[in-house]
């Protein structure tokens, strides 16, 4: 393989799974996504984001019916030098990506990212270092680089809203978990009796924040599940700001960003490829460990 090779980089979560390409700098020069089969994730449920199931000694031969759905643009994308994937989503997902890359590029070497104690000038403060989520840990690498000797408190809202708290120096000092918007919505649908099962409506935030106290059901739903995320990162960048006596960037990134940012009273930065550009630099890491 030569040295100007893109990588290929992989970020499958709970809803979605995101590809970019990467030059041999780790810049992004082509990229998509592609939504679960309505199947997955598999039949274990979505995988929480302290840690995914998949590594690569667990993960079972792709069948051929895993070849299906590649990506469309794949097909036009240069030879990578190899895989870098970060999977939250089970086992299942792990084998259609596996299909998908047989399809392609017979024996790609891949490697499944895990979360370690440091890496690319971030350390790891989670007591045990590998029960951070990999999807977690390229995003703290990712926005590090991306606002380097800044403290940031980095808020990634997809299936489940985390919150991480990362120093000017790099230092992941901890971080917070609650479900996502979609979810809040779904789980009072599912658990109780008079009230609907609704989805993210990603123009909602601008309409409710002109009047947030909503006269139908539909809507109360889905004006307190959204100031629900949104009192939770102001609650937590406030605590942040306080305890460590500075002003800390907010980041905001994943599917329910937008919303989300509608609904905030406190400034923000919008950054939506924070783990793929820490995988990016996972990459360019482990190409240059291997000489």
């Amino acid at each position: 393989m030569t040295g100007d090779a893109p990588y290929l980089l992989i970020d499958a979560g709970n809803s979605r799974v995101k590809w970019a390409l990467a030059d041999a700098a780790g810049a992004l020069v082509r990229s998509g996504f592609v939504a679960h089969a309505p199947e997955q994730p598999d039949a274990g449920g979505p995988q929480g984001p302290d840690g995914d199931r998949s590594r690569a000694r667990d993960v079972p031969a792709a069948d051929a019916a895993n070849a299906a759905n590649v990506p469309a643009d794949w097909a036009t994308l240069p030879t990578p030098r190899g895989a870098w994937i970060s999977n939250v989503a089970g086992e299942a997902v792990v084998n259609r990506i596996q299909g998908w890359l047989d399809a392609c590029w017979p024996g790609l070497s891949r490697t499944f990212v895990r979360a370690c104690a440091q890496q690319c000038g971030v350390v790891n403060g989670y007591a045990t270092p590998e029960r951070l989520g990999s999807d977690r840990w390229a995003g703290l690498i990712g926005a590090h680089a991306a606002f380097p000797a800044q403290p940031l408190l980095i808020a990634t809202l997809g299936t489940a809203t985390t919150l991480e708290a990362l120093t000017a120096d790099g230092h992941f000092v901890g971080g917070m978990i609650a479900p996502g918007w979609s979810l809040m919505m779904r789980s009072l649908g599912e658990h109780t009796a008079q009230l609907p099962t609704l989805e993210a409506d990603a123009a909602a935030g601008d309409a409710l924040a002109r009047h947030w106290f909503a006269t139908d059901t539909r809507h109360a739903i889905t004006a307190g599940s959204l100031l629900a995320q949104a009192g939770l990162i102001e609650r937590a960048w406030r605590e942040l700001c306080r305890a460590w006596g500075m002003d800390v960037r907010l980041v905001l990134g994943g599917g329910a960003a937008e919303p989300v940012a509608g609904a905030l009273s406190v400034p923000h930065t919008r950054h939506d490829m924070l783990v793929l550009s820490g995988l990016a630099l996972i990459a360019i890491d482990d190409n240059a460990a291997r000489g």
